[in-house]
């Protein structure tokens, strides 16, 4: 059964948008609402491609990117292009001068607005996502949300699991340190480090080509492709180790305590034992990992538990084979 070695991996590293939340659905929406009115509006010009965003648009060009990454990679890929900035961008009275019509700020500015207001409606936690990171935590594994999204904090708090994970990379903490977004993989090896765990201990589990890529790029040990559409081809291409359609099909393995949540203190406590206060917007230096009343972690060179325990599914629909060190291909 495909899965993760608590014997081989001491953190866990989770894509928000379409792994934790169906929020790459609402962020979907949003861009082609935006790009398909900018498209029919947009004159005519040689060289130009004004076909109606896709869906494959948004897998290919945007999913896993920042806001300005994913809106000069579909531009670009249809023959636009478009300056960053205009003249009315950092005025502080927020007014416009004269200038282009259009910028790829504007787009971006634009686009949040359009999720903003769909994500008044609520936000869907998948079940599968929260029984995971509660059994990882319950094993002794350390785990952080990483997002490309400004919104990683708000989303969490509309979805009433801001004290699930131990700390958060997200796009507000990644403008402020300057880290490129993904397929480079620095805002994954900074939540490794916030974590204090290396990348070859850590398993990045992602449902964007990019952020598969940037698990790879970053030798995180292993880089679980999360495929909810049941087709998980661009994910195996992009080199993820293992992949499945539902977190139900990862096993855990060296951990008897695997179907038992955790038990240790919420986030709140471990912020104020790291020295950073509650509500913060971004998780932004050292992490002290705490694992409270749960087991402790097995040891990593065969000293620990011989028991294999599954998380409720005895068999699986995954392509890659277990944890670090078991032969899974590269």
């Amino acid at each position: 059964m495909a899965g993760i070695d608590v014997r081989e991996v001491a953190a866990a590293l989770f894509d928000l948008d379409g792994v934790v939340t169906d929020t790459a659905r609402v962020h979907a929406a949003a861009w082609r609402r935006l790009f398909d009115d900018f498209l029919a509006t947009r004159p005519a010009a040689e060289g130009e491609d004004h076909r109606p965003f896709s869906q494959e648009d948004y897998l290919r060009e945007v999913d896993g990117r920042s806001r300005e990454d994913g809106a000069r990679a579909f531009l670009s890929s249809r023959g636009i292009r478009l300056p960053d900035d205009g003249p009315d961008d950092g005025r502080e009275d927020g007014t416009r001068a004269a200038g282009p019509a259009e910028t790829v700020h504007d787009l971006t500015r634009r686009k949040d607005a359009c999720f903003q207001h769909a994500l008044a409606d609520g936000v869907h936690v998948y079940p599968d996502a929260r029984e995971l990171v509660t059994s990882l935590r319950g094993c002794g594994l350390t785990v952080a949300v990483v997002s490309a999204s400004r919104n990683c904090a708000a989303v969490l708090a509309r979805a009433g699991i801001d004290d699930l994970f131990d700390a958060r990379v997200d796009g507000l903490l990644a403008a402020r340190r300057d880290l490129p977004g993904k397929p480079d993989p620095a805002v994954f090896l900074a939540a490794a480090e916030l974590l204090g765990v290396p990348p070859d201990q850590t398993a990045v589990l992602e449902d964007a080509e990019a952020g598969v890529l940037a698990g790879r790029r970053g030798a995180f040990g292993l880089v679980v492709g999360v495929d909810r559409a049941g087709d998980g081809s661009r994910l195996r291409a992009a080199g993820a180790h293992v992949v499945v359609s539902n977190l139900d099909e990862l096993a855990i393995h060296g951990c008897a305590e695997a179907d038992r949540p955790a038990t240790g203190p919420g986030r709140a406590g471990r912020d104020a034992a790291a020295g950073e206060t509650r509500g913060q917007e971004i998780v932004d230096g050292p992490v002290e990992p705490s694992h409270g009343d749960g087991p402790a972690r097995p040891d990593r060179h065969g000293g620990g538990p011989a028991t294999t325990a599954g998380r409720r599914r005895t068999g699986s629909t995954g392509t890659g084979s277990a944890g670090p060190g078991s032969g899974r291909p590269s």
